[in-house]
């Protein structure tokens, strides 16, 4: 594997996980577009968000298969395609003011971005392997930076009247062919893969039935289900919280995705030099200290302050996660599965039911029973504690 191809695989994947963020924060950054579009509330926005979560994890347990069918590359132009494809449904849902319209093209869009996701970290992994140095943070960092572009184009057009369905249009004419095109950078598929071989792969139902393992999970879906609700829920919230414009509310999105994007990119030297379960508590700590200033602040600009907090705490709990539950080669990948199962489930299923929760409570209030699984994440951070690097430097005089 030559260095000219393993940095043109680098910055592709760099720029599919920024493609993957833009297209998703075009969504999520003007929801309160398209409940106005479709004259719904907390709860019908609940609704519909429900449905993009039912079309991602269903999809999540199918990619593995069609990466290893197609290869990572096809694996990523058919979830792009798909979730692009679904943009336009969903546009033409809006334009229409069809709920069901667009509740069908939000199942599409889910199961697409779904497929996507798992298909570029397959790639981006390939590629961390070839560089043999840890470069995962930072393809998350590029799905931050991707998702704060996507907030601040869909901060302007709201501004200066776009509406929502022709956003979507413009930002599906863009994806379609980078979607395409850039994925032709990717390292070149394993013979195992090209030929449809089948590769031995470890079971995952007996790590569901270990301890430590579903703590971890427990941890990690605290950690995803507050990066989870505040990209479903900040901009809405701050909309009807606190009076304030669509624009202010893409924008606030905006401001969370910044927070969440820096913290990734240089949060490594954070956890080095703590260790992780003292980064995840103050990580999962100042989620904590910045979801409830974003609730109570009576200002715009104090609400901004708590999504700082709010993104910095967010960001680093998930990788975190998937290390611990990584710490053990042999038995890696099904308690990796394990726990991203939970954690997947909370991204994707939590801000919806946090709808049904808003429409009885307000959006703002309902925000805090984030607060609960923060907490038990803060409480079952030592699970994720680093196992066995004392016994390893006593087997390994290197390390």
């Amino acid at each position: 594997m030559d260095t000219k191809s393993l940095d043109r695989a680098l910055l592709a994947v760099f720029a599919i996980f920024g493609l993957n963020g833009m297209i998703f924060a075009s969504w999520a950054a003007r929801i309160p577009a398209a409940a106005q579009a479709l004259g719904i509330g907390s709860a019908g926005v609940g609704l519909l968000l429900l449905f993009s979560a039912v079309g991602s994890v269903t999809s999540l347990p199918l990619a593995g298969a069609l990466a290893q069918r197609v290869g990572t590359a096809n694996a990523v132009r058919v979830g792009g395609l798909l979730a692009s494809s679904a943009a336009l449904v969903i546009a033409a849902g809006l334009a229409w003011s069809s709920i069901p319209l667009t509740a069908g093209g939000l199942l599409i869009f889910g199961a697409g971005i779904g497929l996507w996701d798992v298909a570029m970290n397959l790639e981006g992994t390939e590629v961390e392997h070839g560089l043999k140095r840890t470069v995962m943070p930072k393809f998350h960092a590029a799905f931050s930076g991707g998702a704060f572009i996507g907030a601040m184009i869909g901060a302007v057009l709201s501004a200066v009247g776009v509406s929502l369905p022709l956003h979507l249009i413009g930002i599906v004419a863009v994806a379609v062919v980078l979607v395409i095109l850039v994925p032709r950078a990717f390292l070149p598929d394993s013979p195992a893969l090209e030929h449809g071989e089948a590769v031995a792969r470890p079971s995952s139902f007996g790590a569901w039935k270990e301890g430590r393992t579903l703590l971890i999970g427990v941890v990690v879906l605290g950690a995803a289900l507050t990066e989870g609700a505040a990209n479903d829920w900040v901009a809405k919230a701050t909309v009807d919280g606190l009076q304030a414009s669509e624009t202010a509310g893409a924008v606030m999105f905006g401001i969370f995705v910044a927070a969440m994007t820096a913290t990734r990119w240089f949060g490594a030297r954070l956890i080095d030099s703590l260790g992780r379960v003292r980064a995840l508590r103050l990580c999962m700590g100042a989620s904590l200290v910045g979801l409830v200033l974003f609730v109570v602040a009576p200002t715009l600009w104090l609400a901004a302050v708590g999504v700082i907090l709010w993104g910095i705490g967010a960001a680093l709990g998930f990788p975190m996660g998937m290390s611990a539950a990584g710490d053990d080669p042999v038995h890696a990948a099904g308690r990796v599965s394990v726990v991203s199962t939970l954690g997947y489930t909370a991204f994707f299923v939590g801000p919806p039911v946090l709808g049904f929760l808003g429409e009885l409570w307000g959006v703002r209030n309902a925000l805090l029973v984030v607060g609960a699984a923060i907490l038990l994440s803060i409480v079952f951070a030592p699970v994720a504690a680093e196992r066995g690097k004392a016994e390893q430097g006593a087997k390994d005089p290197a390390v």
